[in-house]
């Protein structure tokens, strides 16, 4: 069946995350006199991005609310007693640093130019809609999108079935219509292959990793549309390129 529609994850897809992780907490920490604490910008970062996870893998099992999650990220990180006021305060100054440095990859924009008129397009995030809303219009891109769906308001997460489906609901279409593009391959590729959807992972660091069977690897954006166009679903190889 045609595909229709494309459908994308948002950070490591078409917004830089890692980069603006990266330069805002050692921004962040810098201004705040935190540096020497974790003897190096490094290792402070390596520690940040492991309590993100553990306390986002929490809220993606529904063991706790969104906001909870970034006050228990803040405190284990600083490994302080705090009231919600004071973690929210200081991820506030977090964000201030993390926002500046705000950038999409430099193919996003050609690529949603060269898929416009042929295909529809939304957005399907392991994030909250007000995160996610506000992002994607800081960027100039929010109006690329038709529907902007996050797991904290579905109240379920990629890459359950239920959120991909949710997606292809707000769109009117079925599974097989839609094509659903993010960098991890199985929560992003593999959980939209399991749901009816073509899963596309986008691997830019050309990971050694084999990708899961049935879904299609590119390593750039600007390899997207001839894919789409190629509706090579049905017994093609896993890469493309």
């Amino acid at each position: 069946m045609t595909i229709k529609a494309v459908v994308w994850d948002v950070d490591d897809t078409i917004f830089d995350y890692a980069h603006a992780d990266t330069t805002g907490m050692h921004a962040h920490l810098t201004a705040e006199g935190l540096i020497e604490r974790y003897e190096t910008a490094e290792r402070a970062l390596v520690l940040w991005k492991e309590v993100t996870e553990r306390h986002w893998a929490r809220f993606s099992a529904g063991g706790i609310e969104f906001e909870a999650q970034r006050r228990d990220r803040v405190r284990e990180f600083l490994d302080a007693v705090m009231t919600d006021q004071e973690a929210d305060a200081w991820f506030a100054r977090y964000l201030g640093h993390y926002e500046s440095a705000w950038t999409l990859f430099p193919d996003t924009v050609p690529t949603l130019d060269a898929l416009a008129g042929e295909y529809r397009q939304a957005v399907l995030s392991n994030s909250a809609l007000v995160v996610q809303e506000r992002k994607l219009s800081v960027l100039g891109v929010r109006d690329r999108f038709e529907a902007v769906l996050c797991a904290a308001e579905l109240g379920v997460s990629k890459p359950a079935p239920e959120a991909f489906l949710a997606v292809c609901a707000a769109m009117g279409l079925r599974p097989e219509e839609i094509a659903y593009v993010g960098d991890q391959p199985e929560i992003d590729a593999r959980g939209a292959r399991d749901a009816g959807l073509l899963g596309i992972w986008l691997d830019r660091n050309s990971a050694s990793q084999e990708g899961p069977s049935g879904v299609h690897r590119i390593t750039r954006l600007a390899e997207l549309p001839a894919l789409l166009r190629s509706d090579t679903r049905f017994g093609a190889p896993s890469t493309f390129g």
